[in-house]
């Protein structure tokens, strides 16, 4: 099936890499007008050749440079978050900084989008929005992810706000919660990792591949496909869901 999100206006936050860039060119694919963003404007290049139609250099960070876009691109039908960053670490191996930094990245940014966005969609009649959260975090406890596991599980809780305060204003807001997924963050992770370890880098990235019950990582592209799902008129009876792309992680 093609044309899935034909006639709808799509804005995407972290398009530059990963699950990002693969759903803004899921999104064009599929029909909508995609206007992507990242913090880099270099890591937007190829994403016209791609179909997107429009690129923005955005701080998911910054509350002004939020609202400054959400003004120069209007009404959008689509909002699409993607931006986050993962810690690694305890409760013992975290600070303050690390704590804010990640909140600040990972939920706030959130805030910020779906506030400066939202409006507009409400006196459109209507939209989706589609929070990328994690299996890690409300889900299941992962091992070292003491702050990433908080930030993601109150992504969850702030989808499911948002869907509960606005669905019967034609507002649907859902989550994805993938598992591993092959990505340049996990290789730049993988690599740090595997620096501090003193291991190989095919070892650190085995024990990521092990402890997933298909046995592989999952793709950035299967992660888009489900956000199309709920970017589309298809899923108009869902709200507040947390989609598992997760390989059976949760099981």
């Amino acid at each position: 099936m093609a044309g899935r999100l034909e006639g709808k206006t799509a804005f995407c936050t972290a398009s530059g890499a990963g699950i990002g860039r693969a759903t803004a060119i899921a999104f064009a694919r599929e029909g909508a007008k995609v206007i992507a963003s990242d913090i880099r404007m270099e890591s937007l290049k190829g994403l016209s050749e791609e179909g997107i139609a429009e690129t923005h250099i955005l701080d998911v960070t910054s509350t002004q440079s939020v609202e400054r876009t959400a003004k120069e691109v209007g009404k959008v039908d689509i909002l699409f978050n993607a931006a986050g960053f993962v810690h690694h670490g305890t409760v013992l191996e975290t600070s303050e900084q690390d704590w804010d930094f990640s909140f600040d990245i990972n939920v706030k940014s959130m805030h910020r989008t779906i506030s400066a966005f939202l409006p507009a969609m409400l006196e459109a009649g209507g939209g989706s929005i589609v929070n990328i959260s994690s299996v890690s975090g409300s889900v299941l406890g992962v091992h070292n992810r003491y702050i990433y596991g908080a930030t993601k599980a109150a992504v969850i809780g702030l989808t499911k706000a948002v869907a509960a305060d606005y669905m019967r204003k034609g507002i649907r807001c859902n989550a994805i919660c993938p598992g591993t997924i092959q990505s340049p963050s996990l290789d730049v992770r993988i690599a740090d990792q595997a620096k501090a370890l003193d291991q190989s880098e095919d070892e650190v990235r085995q024990d990521f591949i092990d402890r997933q019950p298909m046995g592989r990582l999952g793709t950035a592209e299967e992660v888009a496909a489900s956000a199309v799902y709920l970017a589309s008129d298809e899923s108009s009876f869902t709200t507040g869901h947390i989609a598992l792309i997760d390989g059976g992680f949760a099981l």
